[in-house]
């Protein structure tokens, strides 16, 4: 399709969480749309959704929903993409994909825009979103690298409960209603829906994200080993996680400890270099108790870094905290950023 005029942009979800934060930030970022295709599981069919000013009505998605579409937003659960991307793909879309469904398919490239969009260039008609709290941590975490080199990276997440979907959030509104008013309530979602247990978020902090690998970490944390290896092209990088849900409504927390190569590299060195660094604002100043909070980053497509200051046993360690909007540079405003590379590099015209 002609560039000028426009893209045929399909949202597979559009109904959900992601989907919606989708389409505001493609209308924010005046995303060149010539036509718009909203669509969802049948039980969501049939919705209305407004994008600048029209009314959409949201159809079912089957294997024959992607008709002359340009770019498909996939965000509708792994099972759907595993589903529907090749059909996508056979009618000349291409897919990128916000679940975990392809994150580690070696055909697949695994895209953060600021850190690898060259491998955009690979592309067999299907690119990864990555998980949620790998993307924010790369974005810190390559400018770095690629100044400094990078050998280990130690993490523990503070997780918003938005990483579980919007019923996820209205639970935690619920159970600190009634514990405020001391009522009686029955935890459902979290930490993992299907699983046996479930435990109460509101005031509390659970150490489970995702189920449990058979190593003891979580399904979560080997994304985020796994993926920040795929990303950075480090197959031999150290990479630790442990990943804990807070009753944070949006907006994930990272500590991330971090070894680099070079010797004599000093904290000052590491904020110059971060300050002007894409997609990053740097909130440095503990005499000011100025730092990233999750609370002042709703709403907003960047990552924010602070607290950056050398380990006092490891002379070339580094402690950091970092902190962004899940449901955008986590997943929404990545997965357009992917789309607007596309185009600047001439994939899609």
């Amino acid at each position: 399709m002609n560039q000028q005029k426009g893209f045929h942009v399909a949202i597979l979800g559009a109904t959900g969480a992601v989907g919606q934060q989708m389409l505001n930030t493609l209308e924010k970022k005046n995303f060149p749309i010539s036509q718009l295709t909203l669509l969802s599981s049948a039980r969501s069919a049939g919705k209305k959704v407004h994008y600048k000013g029209e009314e959409y009505i949201v159809q079912e998605a089957t294997a024959n929903s992607f008709k002359d579409v340009d770019i498909a937003l996939f965000s509708a659960g792994g099972s759907v993409s595993k589903s529907l991307a090749a059909h996508a793909v056979e009618q000349g879309a291409i897919v990128v994909d916000n679940t975990s469904a392809f994150r580690m398919d070696a055909n697949v490239p695994l895209v953060v825009p600021e850190v690898n969009e060259i491998d955009l260039t690979t592309h067999q008609g299907v690119i990864a979103n990555p998980n949620c709290s790998t993307i924010q941590m790369v974005v810190a975490l390559e400018p770095i690298r690629k100044k400094y080199g990078l050998t280990k990276v130690i993490v523990s997440t503070y997780q918003a409960v938005s990483g579980s979907g919007a019923a996820a959030v209205e639970e935690l509104n619920e159970q600190t209603r009634l514990i405020i008013n001391n009522e009686p309530f029955e935890a459902k979602i979290l930490p993992v829906k299907g699983d046996q247990k479930h435990y109460q978020i509101a005031f509390n902090a659970i150490p489970q994200i995702d189920k449990f690998e058979d190593n003891g970490f979580t399904f979560e944390e080997m994304k985020m080993i796994n993926e920040t290896k795929k990303i950075m092209h480090l197959p031999e990088l150290q990479v630790a996680a442990t990943c804990v849900r807070l009753p944070v409504a949006t907006g994930h927390s990272e500590s991330i400890y971090f070894e680099v190569e070079e010797q004599g590299v000093s904290v000052q060195d590491i904020k110059t270099l971060l300050e002007t660094a894409p997609g990053i604002v740097l909130q440095d100043d503990p005499d000011n108790q100025i730092y990233p909070m999750p609370a002042n980053c709703v709403g907003k497509s960047d990552v924010f870094v602070g607290r950056i200051r050398k380990d006092l046993d490891v002379p070339t360690g580094f402690h950091m905290w970092v902190v962004s909007d899940n449901l955008l540079k986590g997943a929404a405003w990545n997965s357009v950023q992917i789309a607007e590379s596309l185009i600047k590099l001439g994939i899609v015209k």
